[in-house]
């Protein structure tokens, strides 16, 4: 596993070199910026997650995840559609779910959240599906972004609908959107710009220069 984790990483590495000697990046994405790294997998998400461990990804052009699994549940929390992404980002969400999404359901709905509903994980593409752009933490399995949350009593809190909708789900979907930041050095959101008015976007993109995480 450390053999592959090693010569994924070098690939990675010399491809983004490339990039930058060329000074041109691809018609889906540059790799210019994108820092290779391997997950790092505090604890097994089979241990809390209904999930399976799948072979590591690695499409020789940037795009791949490291100890990679697919997620159906995290939590008792049913991830609709599912999600392909690293141990680590499965482990932050374990934590936020857990210290977060099911407290503030408790205070404002007096529910637990049953299902949340992803609408993105593991892709290999550029940031916000623009050419060109950097490639997006989605084609390392690090980002994940959900539309919706469902409570036992079957109410459902869309992203897009409620975030400015009803005062129990605005406080709902502040609250976790506020508190996910720190554990995940990425959050964005409805307001932060077009390409995220219809969900939360989380990732663990290492910190940038100067400090803290990144949320807006």
């Amino acid at each position: 596993m450390a053999f592959k984790i090693e010569k994924w990483i070098a690939s990675l590495a010399l491809a983004t070199l490339a990039a930058c000697s060329a000074g041109q990046q691809s018609a889906e994405f540059t790799l210019e910026g994108v820092e290779p790294r391997a997950s790092v997998c505090p604890i097994n998400p089979l241990t809390f997650a209904s999930a399976i461990a799948i072979p590591d990804i690695n499409e020789g052009n940037g795009c791949g995840v490291t100890h990679a699994y697919k997620i159906n549940a995290i939590a008792g929390v049913q991830f609709d559609n599912g999600a392909t992404i690293n141990c680590e980002t499965a482990d932050t969400l374990n934590q936020w779910i857990n210290t977060s999404v099911q407290p503030a359901a408790q205070a404002v709905y007096g529910q637990r959240v049953v299902s949340m509903t992803v609408a993105a994980s593991y892709s290999c593409r550029p940031r916000d599906n623009v050419s060109g752009a950097k490639l997006s933490e989605h084609g390392l399995g690090d980002a994940i972004d959900f539309s919706e949350f469902t409570l036992e009593n079957g109410h459902s809190i869309n992203v897009e609908r409620d975030y400015y909708g009803a005062a129990n789900d605005q406080q709902f979907l502040r609250r976790i959107r506020k508190e996910a930041c720190g554990p995940f050095h990425t959050v964005l959101g409805p307001g932060s710009d077009s390409y995220h008015k219809n969900h939360i976007h989380l990732d663990l993109q290492p910190n940038r220069r100067g400090g803290g995480p990144y949320c807006h």
